[in-house]
Formats: structure tokens, C-alpha cells, sequence
């Protein structure tokens, strides 16, 4: 085993150009072959066992095809969409029910609460905690939460006629309170939702009973006399619905019950929410308001407000409320005429708008709410649209007068005001039936309403920059936010339902886990590296597997840069090759420049004239335009119509020519063309615990949705699969798109009908099970899946359908074809954070230290999950990446899977620096956001990462992604 690690690194980086150095791999002879069946159980290899021989494989105990899972079973076919097929293999029938069986547990037949499902999921239990790694202590923005034993009674509302404001029901349930709490509620405080759900601490004096409230019309009439205001009046029907029982809930907390009981928790949610909810702008489970601290610009009319997320959860050291910072984008209340000059730069009000203008307009105004404050009372509006033509040509009936009178003559008459902006059209409110015209100029913004459209990038960097804080500043800005919220002095908090909130961040045990040594190239002055505080880097360093490229070329689309293309490339040249790579110094067809306006024609005719030359590029470098809006554009033709692998380069910073710039690119320039830039030391010298005993696959997965007020777009799918062991660094990505917001993956096994083959078995998973069997020769026997953007709710539905696909396309393969699956969530999109408590234990960031690992205490109850930051902070505080095992057939010990994971994200390809989430989920989400520059217009130009882009309309239907050609999918395209 040693030699054959050693030779690993040491050799061969120039015969073949695809970073297999000093692997003896014979993957010619695979190339010509049809795709393998698997049809030779778990035995038929081709040399690549534990032991050094060549041409030899141990003896591996066949793929069980019924593997004793750490969960119970009970039966419960999932509900999936794949469709039903006559499968290869008489036990492929049963794979559905094979998998629920393993996911589910009967409900016991102890006394217990009704679940919330006939067959609820139980997920793995904690194998035990983690010991790996130096102790030490941090502070969480998680405060424990006691609450006394109250007779809880859950009743449905309901309120006529039906009101959709929350802040309307809520005051119609406060009015409804203050009228009959002595003498029809018993003296109770009811806590309410805002919908349909109002709890209390003791029961009413009735099951069932209807209330009238009347409530002033404020909204309508503000400024009126009270004589005048408008009154209404409402039917409130409250009727008793259940008994939620704290007493299960504790059970849970002490490992005794299964199921979260999640209508105890949400009782206790909303009587924490309820005074913010009545004081604050509620978004979501956070609240806003100018109160909570500054507000600033965020430009074109838009501004941030800040503010704090509130949640509960249930955690080892019991119930826990997770406090965190929050901030949102708002609209300014401006006059919808200022509003127009700063979101659209409309600085001549006084001239009619494009047709284009216009639409932008009607689209940016649409739901907003604006105040009308020219009469004796202030009335509210909801905008439904603009007026087709400018309001100076806009006439309207008088109903006693039965004729047409134009807007401007009737303001100017009526009230006395001269339109300034009569070139504008007016606002449309009401219906379509009766529309109202209001004109821009006279009509307010009202505040406090959300900003729910796309941040452009400079509104992304503004709000970024505006809520960045440092550990210690965040830490004492939510300590402020429990002081506001004063739990302890809240009446219905407090003594009505008997919570107790601590004041105090939780301490919790963590530990560090030491960093992995990389292994580099023999012939560099360095062979390894052992990162400190998550980074290294490349001096005296060379590539463990250089990359060849003896085809290449360069377009330069910018105009300002037009003249430093030679250099440019001589000096990225010079540092590929100084890093490892064999790279050709000079190009295969000239270099050139191009206008940016022909884009499509300048890489049609590079790609002819190589091709014509017999020498078909192997990289394009592109040095992008100066206006930003085409990286998009070139990716999509390169990938998906060329087939041809490309490097984009920002022209501002390629000017640069930094040794930094050139040394990052000369990262990414390696792995698209099939090398590898380091690998994990552990991982050659076979001595990773569960990954490098037999041959084992690595998958990462994510979808990602459009963004927000595009509602017909497709969201996109990506699965990567590791193509290469023992190493586990080079990832084949597939990507898909699939319906609007849809979470599950819906294309990881499908079927298809063939009228000359019959079935013909398909999907992400099989294709890539293919591949890495071209790639090793080898079945995976082991699958290692991690799964992210999946939230707590959708769970178990991702689990159980994902779960089948997988089974179903490995049976596809071959009959009894069973790899073990361990299923990993991975989130990032929470609100615990991670503070240290001594100086000695940060990074120069002032944030916890890279690899620092929590298991205990504000992690779940009894399932298997823990907190990871396995990256060092650069400016604000650093967010750990919360991992979930939803399913472990490999049966993991904790601190197995706390190393693997937090090793892995040393491995990532495009910088010296271990990265925060786990390196097969962050390729798979930059795989779908590259397949999103098919399908949208790219207006990112970042060279590097994709992001902001601007949407076309789209019908609803799923619109198919191009095909990336095959060429390109060889290689790792999307770093």
C-alpha cells in the first residue's frame, strides 16, 4: 500500500493530460466498450483492490440485498411519480416498499399522541458523539426556554367576512379580547396566529361559540372625523380543536418519544411571537422594524431595514429559542414620482415613457400599496396596474353627470392642483370593471412594505456590507434583541402560558478538528501541505495530477483591454506549466480580439478554424467584454453547442496581472481539463475509514429556484459523482431542469419506452454510476449522498422519493445490486451561529477556528446531525454548515463522518482554502447555476461564479436544458 501511494503522487503528469499520473490506469481499454451491465455481482474489477497487485481484486462479500438499516421497519409504499415499468430483476417490484420499510416505524402500541402521518419517519439515532479534536467552549445564539405545565387548548377561528391581513385579524382577535376575556373567555389571554389558530393556557367556558366584533375603519378613513369613519362589523366563530400535551413533547426531549410533536412547539412559537408580531413588520419568522436599529439606502428607491428571526426548536439541553440578526429590503415611502426617477434613473418626468419603460413601470409598481393625502382623510390604495396612455389624455365618466372629463381638468377643478407629470401615465387601482386613476405625482408609497423583487448586485453589495458585523458586535446586537423582546415582562409570555426565556447565549461544549494533509506532486520542493486556519498555499508546491493542454487559444472581447492578450496569456501559460501542468506555450489557432457584439460568430469561427486544423480546442480562454452581460451567453455556446471547455476572465482584473490571479486560474484551469490540483493524503494511502476499504461514491446534489418574481421559470437540478477512487477529488456534474420550485429531484432514475428496446432505464444517478465505472472499472459499493437545500419540513419526502430513485437505478444496473447509502442533508440556510469565548480561540477574523465541530447540547434530540465550520471567517461571522444523516446503511460513527466531511472541504478545486459546505454539495450548486446561463440571459461577468442574471418569460411547461456535450461533461466544466 505504500508504494502504490507513493507512486500515486510521483508520476506520469504528461501521459495522458488527464491528472491519472502514476495510476497504471488502462482506461483506453475501456473507451471503445458498450456501456458495462454490472452483471458480475460485486467481484468484477479490474485491479484496483486493497492490496498492491496489479490485475488482482479481494474478494468483497457481495452487495447484501437486504442491508439491517440503524432504522426500524414497518410497511408503507412511498408515493412517487417514476413511472410504473417492468424491471430487469424479479425484486426491483418491491423497491418502493424495500425503502419505506426501512424509513418507517409502525406507531407504537404504547399510549401516544396521534402522529402527524399514519407512518411517521424515523431518521438514524445519534451513534454516540464525537471525540476527535481538540475541546473547547463556544457561545450560541440559542436561549434555553422552561415552561411551566399548562393545560394548552388549541381552537380553530374563524372570522367573517374573511379578512387576508394578518395585522387586520389580529386586531379583530384583540378587540374580541378586550370586549369578553372576564366575561366569555374564563379570564384567559388567547394567543393568536393571524389565520386560523388561537391557543390558550386553560380551557374556555365552551366548546364552541360565535362572537361579534366591530372594529372603526381606520385604514379607510384616517383624519375623518369619528362620526364620519366607517364601521365594521365581523362574525368571529371560535370552536375547540385539540388538546396539545406538553407532556409529549418532554418525552421527545428526553429521547422517550420519536415524532417531534411540531403543534406543542408551534403553540409555544406563537405565544413567543405575539407581542413582535403586534409591534414589528413580520417577514417570515423574522421582524422588522426602523426601532430595531438603523435603516440606509440600498438605492433606486429601495432601502434595508434591520431587525431580528425567532424560532424554536427542540435541542438536547431542551426547548431552545434560536435568536439571530436578520435585514430586508424595503420600499422607501416616496412619492411614486420619486420613486420612478430613482428605480429606473426616469430623471425627465416631464417627457412621455417607451412602451418598454413603461412595462418596467406597471411591473415594478404592481400590489404596491400608495396613500392618497390631497383630501381632508388619507385613503389607501393597492396598485393593479398603470394606465395605457400618459394621464393628460386619460378622460373618466362622472356618474351624476353622466360625461367624459379629463383627469388633469378634474384635479385642477376640483381640488386645485396643476399636474406637473401629466406625461406619466396614471395608477390604476380597483378592478378592471371600475378601475380608479390616480395620478403618480399625488400618491405616497406607504412604508413598512417588503421589497420581494431581485436585488440587483450593487443593492446585494450594499445590504451585505450594511449587515456585515464581526463576531463580537453581532454577539452583542442579539443580546440586544432579547433585551427589547423582555420575555420575563411579557404578560402572555410570562405568567399566561409560564415560559421562561434565559437571557443568556447557551454555552456549548465544540471541538477542532485537526486539518488533513494534502498530498502534492513529488517534484515540487514541498510534497504535502498541512493547512493552518483553514488555508495554505502553493509556494514551492506542484499539482498532483497536472493536466496537459496542447490545444488552446484566446479571444479578447474587450475594448479598453484590447492589447494585452499575448501577455496575458505568456504569463498564464508560464504559471500553469510552473504549477505542474504540461501546457503548450504557444496557441493552437492566433490569438484574436473580437466585438462584443459578435460574440456567437468570433467563437463559431474559432472553433471552425481549429477543427479545420485538426486540432480541436482543449480550453478557450476568454477575456470578457467590459459591459457586463455575456459570461452567460459564452458558457451556454461554448458547453452546450461547441464542445468546447472554457476559462473567463474579468478584463479589470486579468489588467492586473497578479501572480495571485494567474496562480487561482491556473487552479480551475487544471481540473476542467481533467487534472487534479491536490488530493487527501489519507485518501492515498488508503486509510479513510469507510470510503477507502472498498470502492465508494461520493455524490452531492442541489436544486436551485428561480429567483424571487420570476414564477414561470424551471428551477434546475445538479447531481456531481465522484469519478475517481480511492482519490475523491474529480466530479462529473449532470444537470436538469424540472418544474417551478419543485424541491425533489425528479430526474434521478426515469424510464422511458422504446418501441424496438422496450424499456429503456435512464436518469442522474444511473449516468453517473455508468461514468464512474468507465472511469475505475469498478462498482461503487458504497454510496455516499450528500443532499442539499432540503428544509426540516420536506424531509421525508426527499428522502423517501430520492431514496426510491436511487434503489431503482442501481437495480437498473444489474439484479440485486445494492450499494449501501448513507444520506447526508446539508443546510446552510439557518440561523445558528457560533461565537468564541476566549481570545486564544479565534482566527484572525476574530471567528471561531476552521474545523470547529458541535454535537451536543443545541443539536437534535436523539438523531444523528452536527454543526460544522470548516472554513476560517474573512469579514463577518462565519456560518457553520448544519448536517443531517436522514439514512446511514454504512453505519457511521460521529466522528468518522465529522472528519470525512470536514477533510473533504480541503479538497475543493478553485482555491487554497477549505471551504464551508462539503465540496460535492457546493460543485453541484455551481453546476446548476451554470445550467441556468442556458436557459437565462447571464448578466454576471464574474469570470468565476454566476450570479445575478436576468430572467426572460417563460411559459409554465418545463423547458428542457441544451445538452452539454459529452467532452465537456468529462471534465469538471462549472469550476
Amino acid at each position: 500500500m505504500s508504494g502504490r501511494g507513493g507512486g500515486r503522487g510521483g508520476g506520469g503528469r504528461g501521459s495522458g493530460g488527464r491528472g491519472g499520473g502514476g495510476r497504471g490506469r488502462r482506461q483506453g481499454s475501456g473507451r471503445g466498450r458498450p456501456s458495462p451491465s454490472f452483471h458480475r455481482g460485486g467481484n468484477g474489477g479490474r485491479g484496483r483492490g486493497l492490496d498492491s497487485t496489479r490485475g488482482r481484486e479481494p474478494s468483497l462479500p457481495p452487495p447484501p440485498s437486504q442491508v439491517t438499516p440503524t432504522q426500524p421497519s414497518a410497511l408503507s409504499p412511498p408515493t412517487t411519480s417514476t413511472s410504473s415499468v417492468s424491471y430487469p430483476s424479479s425484486g426491483v417490484e418491491s423497491l418502493s416498499r424495500e425503502v419505506t420499510q426501512k424509513l418507517t416505524l409502525e406507531p407504537t402500541t404504547a399510549p401516544s399522541p396521534p402522529p402527524s402521518s399514519s407512518k411517521a419517519i424515523r431518521f438514524p439515532q445519534r451513534p454516540g458523539f464525537g471525540t476527535v479534536g481538540r475541546k473547547c467552549r463556544v457561545r450560541t445564539n440559542h436561549f434555553l426556554v422552561r415552561v411551566a405545565n399548562r393545560d394548552l387548548h388549541h381552537y380553530d377561528v374563524s372570522i367573517s367576512p374573511e379578512i387576508t391581513s394578518k395585522k387586520v385579524n389580529r386586531t379583530i382577535i384583540e378587540q374580541l379580547t378586550k370586549l369578553y376575556r372576564a366575561s366569555h373567555l374564563g379570564g384567559l389571554s388567547p394567543a393568536y396566529d393571524g389565520r386560523k389558530s388561537l391557543y390558550t393556557a386553560g380551557a374556555l367556558p365552551f366548546d364552541s361559540k360565535e362572537f361579534v366584533v366591530k372594529l372603526i375603519d381606520d385604514d379607510q378613513n384616517r383624519g375623518s372625523s369619528s362620526s364620519t369613519r366607517k364601521e365594521r362589523q365581523f362574525k368571529v366563530a371560535i370552536k375547540l380543536a385539540s388538546k396539545p400535551d406538553l407532556h409529549y413533547l418532554r418525552e421527545f426531549l428526553r429521547g422517550r418519544h420519536f415524532e417531534c410533536p411540531q403543534e406543542t412547539i408551534q403553540v409555544l412559537n406563537v405565544v413567543l411571537r405575539a407581542k413582535p408580531s403586534e409591534n414589528y413588520t413580520v417577514v417570515g419568522r423574522s421582524f422588522f422594524s426602523p426601532q430595531l436599529g438603523r435603516k440606509g439606502e440600498l438605492g433606486n428607491g429601495i432601502e434595508y431595514w434591520m431587525g431580528f428571526y425567532q424560532s424554536l426548536r427542540p435541542t438536547q439541553m431542551g426547548l431552545s429559542l434560536n435568536i439571530d440578526v436578520s435585514a430586508r429590503s424595503f420600499y422607501e415611502p416616496l412619492l411614486v414620482t420619486e420613486f420612478v426617477a430613482k428605480h429606473f434613473r426616469h430623471a425627465n418626468l416631464s417627457r412621455p415613457m417607451s412602451d418598454q419603460e413603461h412595462i418596467k413601470v406597471k411591473k415594478a409598481l404592481k400590489g404596491v400599496k400608495v396613500e392618497l393625502n390631497h383630501m381632508e382623510c388619507v385613503k389607501t390604495y393597492k396598485i393593479v396596474g398603470t394606465s395605457r396612455v400618459p394621464i393628460s389624455e386619460l378622460t373618466f365618466t362622472i356618474d351624476d353627470q353622466r360625461k367624459n372629463v379629463s383627469v388633469v381638468k378634474y384635479f385642477r377643478e376640483k381640488y386645485n392642483i396643476v399636474l406637473k407629470c401629466a406625461s406619466l401615465p396614471a395608477l390604476q387601482c380597483g378592478s378592471e370593471a371600475n378601475p380608479v386613476y390616480l395620478p403618480m405625482e399625488l400618491c405616497r408609497i406607504v412604508g413598512g412594505q417588503r421589497y420581494t423583487k431581485r436585488l440587483n448586485d450593487q443593492q446585494v453589495r450594499a445590504l451585505l456590507k450594511a449587515t456585515c458585523q464581526r463576531p463580537r458586535d453581532r454577539e452583542e446586537t442579539i443580546n440586544s434583541m432579547v433585551r427589547v423582546n423582555n420575555f420575563r415582562g411579557d404578560n402572555l409570555v410570562d405568567r399566561e402560558f409560564g415560559i421562561q426565556v434565559q437571557k443568556e447565549l447557551a454555552l456549548v461544549e465544540a471541538r477542532v478538528l485537526p486539518a488533513p494533509v494534502l498530498k502534492y506532486h513529488d517534484s515540487g520542493r514541498e510534497r504535502s501541505a498541512k493547512p493552518g486556519s483553514g488555508a495554505w498555499n502553493m509556494i514551492n508546491k506542484k499539482m498532483v495530477n497536472g493536466g496537459k493542454v496542447d490545444f488552446w487559444t484566446c479571444v479578447n472581447f474587450s475594448l479598453e483591454y484590447a492589447n494585452m492578450s499575448k501577455d496575458f496569456c505568456d504569463e498564464l501559460v508560464n504559471m500553469c506549466n510552473s504549477k505542474g501542468m504540461v501546457f503548450y506555450q504557444s496557441p493552437s489557432v492566433p490569438i484574436r480580439s473580437a466585438r462584443s457584439d459578435r460574440i456567437d460568430e468570433a467563437l463559431v469561427d474559432i472553433n471552425n478554424e481549429s477543427r479545420s486544423k485538426n486540432k480541436p480546442l482543449q480550453l478557450l480562454i476568454v477575456i470578457l467584454p467590459d459591459q457586463t452581460g455575456s459570461y452567460g451567453k459564452i458558457k451556454r455556446i461554448c458547453e452546450t453547442v461547441l464542445g468546447i471547455v472554457s476559462q473567463c476572465c474579468q478584463p479589470q482584473q486579468a489588467a492586473k496581472f497578479s501572480k495571485q490571479y494567474f496562480e487561482n486560474l491556473s487552479l480551475k484551469i487544471n481540473v476542467k481539463v481533467g487534472g487534479r490540483n491536490t488530493v487527501l493524503s489519507d485518501a492515498i494511502q488508503r486509510r479513510i475509514p469507510l470510503v477507502s476499504d472498498y470502492p465508494t461514491i461520493i455524490f452531492g446534489a442541489d436544486v436551485t429556484h428561480p429567483q424571487p418574481g420570476e414564477d414561470s421559470n424551471s428551477s434546475i437540478a445538479a447531481v456531481v459523482a465522484s469519478m475517481d477512487w480511492p482519490e475523491v477529488t474529480k466530479y462529473r456534474g449532470i444537470v436538469s431542469a424540472q418544474a417551478h420550485r419543485e424541491e425533489i429531484i425528479q430526474d434521478l432514475y426515469k424510464t422511458s419506452q422504446d418501441s424496438q428496446k422496450g424499456v429503456v432505464h435512464g436518469g442522474m444517478i444511473r449516468e453517473l454510476l455508468v461514468a464512474f465505472y468507465k472511469s475505475t472499472n469498478q462498482k461503487p459499493y458504497r454510496i455516499i449522498f450528500y443532499r442539499d437545500g432540503v428544509s426540516e419540513g420536506q424531509f421525508s419526502q426527499v428522502l423517501l422519493y430520492e431514496m426510491d430513485a436511487i434503489r431503482k437505478a442501481c437495480a437498473s444496473l444489474q439484479e440485486g445490486y445494492m450499494p449501501r447509502v448513507t444520506f447526508v442533508v446539508v443546510q446552510k440556510r439557518h440561523h445558528t451561529r457560533l461565537f468564541p469565548t476566549e481570545r486564544e480561540q479565534t482566527d484572525k477574523s476574530g471567528n471561531i477556528q476552521a474545523g470547529t465541530v458541535v454535537d451536543t447540547t443545541i443539536c437534535h434530540p436523539t438523531e444523528f446531525d452536527f454543526y460544522l465550520n470548516s472554513h476560517a471567517g474573512i469579514q463577518g461571522t462565519s456560518k457553520p454548515t448544519h448536517y443531517h444523516v436522514l439514512y446511514d446503511e454504512n453505519n457511521f460513527t460521529a466522528d468518522i463522518l465529522q472528519v470525512l466531511t470536514n477533510n473533504l472541504c480541503y479538497t475543493y478545486a478553485r482555491c487554497t482554502r477549505s471551504v464551508s459546505i462539503v465540496p460535492p454539495a457546493y460543485y453541484a450548486h455551481l453546476a446548476a447555476f451554470r445550467a441556468r446561463c442556458y436557459v437565462e440571459d447571464g448578466t454576471s461577468d464574474s469570470g468565476s461564479t454566476s450570479g445575478g442574471r436576468r430572467a426572460r418569460d417563460r411559459n409554465f411547461e418545463v423547458q428542457p436544458l441544451p445538452n452539454i456535450k459529452d467532452n465537456v461533461k468529462e471534465v469538471m466544466f462549472y469550476c
